[in-house]
């Protein structure tokens, strides 16, 4: 199988590149990433020998960058491409509608035009919004994005969406809960958490740091991912978590407890403006179906 990863210098798509080369020998991948500040090459700098992996520097919003990739004979693609910091979009949200929004469309198209088998679009569980204290997000699930990032995320699914039921087309939309583990990029909060320590500097913590979030490792993403692209249904959505639910303060004393760090160091800040409280995965149609 010749598989297309968008964005795959990031955090999450270089890891399932290595998962993809480790547990399947009979694939290629071609790995489009327009190296933006969150994608770096050294992620994947030990693959650069293997014949079964090919980069291409480009830019999802590019017709011409996506169709030199197609034309290597593209069976699947999977879209990992996105600006994806909220703090980011509340600053600008244009790039994110450019990326995350216009990207996918031009890929959407050019999966239509060369009748690709498969498109996964690599979504997040921001675009369901936020939960009260009890309950967790199924595949049902209202959208009610609160930030500019979620907003554009929810409205790259409803094209993905859109091209299934027009045009027939295999797609798939994938939602995860918040990922942590090697390569991710330090302005998230575990990894800015332990960096900061190890340095001695404070630790900024949004409000009074009890938002929830449901965590997992991104190991554990791509494996499910896995399944996803081999098994999973045309036109379905698939929530990915672990039920893993814990306070951010609660891992940040976490994170200090480990390092042997005062918790001294964690300095409360301004709360994020449509900062969601609350997010909490049902993961069981993914379990259930595949």
């Amino acid at each position: 199988m010749k598989l297309l990863v968008t964005g795959g210098a990031g955090f999450i798509g270089s890891n399932f590149i290595r998962h993809m080369l480790r547990v399947q020998e009979e694939v290629h991948i071609v790995n489009l990433d327009s190296l933006s500040y969150a994608g770096n090459l050294e992620n994947l700098s030990d693959l650069s020998s293997d014949p079964r992996y090919t980069f291409i520097r480009g830019d999802i919003t590019s017709a011409q960058d996506v169709e030199k990739c197609f034309s290597q004979g593209i069976e699947a693609v999977i879209n990992f491409a996105a600006e994806t910091h909220v703090d980011r979009s509340i600053l600008d949200a244009s790039v994110f509608v450019r990326t995350n929004i216009e990207g996918t469309q031009v890929l959407l198209e050019a999966c239509r035009r060369r009748k690709v088998s498969r498109f996964i679009q690599i979504s997040t569980d921001e675009v369901y919004g936020s939960l009260d204290e009890t309950g967790k997000f199924t595949e049902e699930s209202p959208l009610a994005p609160n930030s500019p990032y979620a907003a554009s995320k929810a409205a790259a699914d409803l094209l993905t969406r859109a091209y299934h039921k027009t045009y027939g087309m295999d797609v798939i939309v994938t939602r995860c809960s918040n990922n942590y583990g090697t390569h991710q990029f330090p302005e998230k909060l575990i990894p800015l958490m332990i960096l900061n320590a190890l340095e001695d500097k404070a630790l900024p913590v949004y409000g009074d740091g009890l938002q929830r979030r449901d965590w997992i490792h991104v190991k554990d993403h791509c494996s499910a991912l896995q399944f996803v692209l081999m098994e999973g249904r045309p036109g379905r959505v698939y929530n990915i978590g672990s039920d893993q639910e814990k306070q951010n303060l609660e891992m940040v004393h976490q994170i200090l407890r480990i390092l042997k760090k005062p918790s001294e160091l964690i300095e409360f800040v301004t709360d994020r403006p449509g900062h969601d409280r609350r997010y909490s995965i049902d993961a069981s149609r993914l379990k259930r179906e595949l």
